[in-house]
């Protein structure tokens, strides 16, 4: 399977190359979309569940509009049976952006604007309604909400100039108040997930998820590849603090971070998970590659840090890297295990770290819930999330270093 991936990454990710040249906006994240995409084509498609997006009609008059000023939206799936009364939310990634020419880019995409997302998107992995994908969540009401704030819904401001409207915060809104009018108020079963910049969004937004709803609701979080270390690149900089300090300033995030984070650390720490984690209230299950994909392109070993290009075999394929590049990597490791050491403490939350160069593994059918799915301790990402939801077990699976881990679908590019 890994040599299908290869194929296909190399292929998208040299197409992506002129538009991420031109905007300032991720290659990685449109490489692994195209990537889920392209598996989704190959799959027997009559089998797909397509699911039509839902503009959100008012949500103008708020001020909660996409980059451009479109209507935000989300997709729907309503549940059934026992699921009738319990709701999945998940928060769409695709990175960010930190400069006003990479924000005036995002808008003529599909992660700026509703004019340019799709009609209808497959619910597959922890969005599929079928049980033999999906064993816990198939009968729930499960949504997507569409990410096109360029801020992990945060932001509340705007640069009238450049006609960017920076309201992710109010996304978010109007988006649960429309889901609370559509059923969500009753339910007695809810988790908030996310995968990416979605899933450091479910992270910032957690607490506040579990206070819109009534408190005989059960409700937990689930971050998915949302763990971004504030960790030092290949040339000893720190392209992604100097990613988020960006986004931070352009879309004037300072007053929506948690005051508790900023009353002793910057704004722009207050932005990195591994500092917001353990004041969570909420359990939160916390699933994450350990060589995590996205942040080996864009923050361990951007194209900025590796003017000579010594790192382009390994950072394509690790299995080009030699000994001091992998050692490289399994400090960062070492790094994410020791960050969410406060949290695992906690007996209600959950974690799944796997020792892959994976990224986004809830949303995929092959990572989440398949025959050959990856693996931790004899259960797949599904099982383990599921039996920490429902509490049937206590999850802290974290991996032992590569390359022991023999389960692991890895993204090469």
């Amino acid at each position: 399977m890994n040599l299908r991936f290869a194929a296909v990454i190399c292929c998208l990710w040299l197409c992506s190359v002129v538009c991420v040249v031109q905007s300032g906006s991720s290659s990685t994240d449109d490489a692994i979309w195209s990537l889920e995409s392209k598996l989704m084509a190959t799959s027997n498609a009559s089998q797909l569940l397509m699911v039509p997006l839902t503009l959100i009609q008012g949500a103008a008059s708020k001020g909660a509009v996409c980059l451009d000023g479109t209507l935000p939206g989300y997709h729907l799936h309503r549940g059934f049976g026992s699921g009738a009364n319990r709701w999945l939310i998940q928060l769409e990634g695709g990175g960010w952006c930190n400069t006003r020419r990479s924000c005036i880019f995002r808008k003529t995409t599909r992660r700026g604007s509703s004019n340019h997302m799709e009609k209808v998107l497959a619910f597959t992995g922890i969005l599929s309604n079928k049980a033999n994908e999906n064993p816990d969540f198939f009968n729930w009401n499960r949504v997507k909400l569409r990410y096109c704030d360029g801020a992990s819904f945060t932001g509340d401001s705007e640069d009238q100039s450049s006609q960017l409207y920076y309201r992710g915060q109010r996304i978010w809104q109007v988006a649960m108040e429309e889901l609370l009018s559509k059923g969500m108020q009753k339910a007695d079963q809810a988790l908030l997930s996310g995968c990416s910049a979605g899933g450091l969004a479910s992270i910032l937004h957690c607490d506040q998820f579990k206070e819109l709803l009534p408190g005989t609701t059960k409700v937990k979080c689930l971050s998915d590849a949302g763990m971004f270390m504030d960790a030092v690149d290949v040339s000893g900089g720190h392209s992604l603090r100097n990613m988020f300090q960006g986004v931070v300033t352009v879309q004037n995030l300072q007053k929506e971070l948690s005051t508790t984070c900023t009353k002793h650390l910057d704004p722009t720490s207050c932005f990195f998970p591994q500092n917001l984690v353990s004041e969570i209230k909420t359990p939160m299950f916390l699933l994450n590659a350990a060589y995590d994909a996205w942040q080996v392109q864009e923050s361990l070993v951007p194209p900025s840090a590796d003017r000579t290009g010594s790192w382009k075999a390994c950072k394509s394929d690790h299995s080009h890297c030699n000994s001091s590049q992998i050692h490289f990597f399994q400090d960062f490791r070492s790094q994410m295990v020791n960050a969410v050491k406060t949290f695992s403490a906690s007996a209600h939350n959950g974690l799944f770290i796997n020792s892959c160069f994976a990224h986004c593994q809830s949303e995929r059918q092959d990572t989440w819930f398949a025959p050959d799915s990856p693996k931790l301790y004899g259960k797949t990402v599904a099982e383990s999330v599921g039996d920490w939801y429902f509490d049937r077990k206590t999850v802290k699976a974290i991996d032992c270093p590569y390359p022991c881990d023999k389960t692991c679908h890895d993204l090469t590019f």
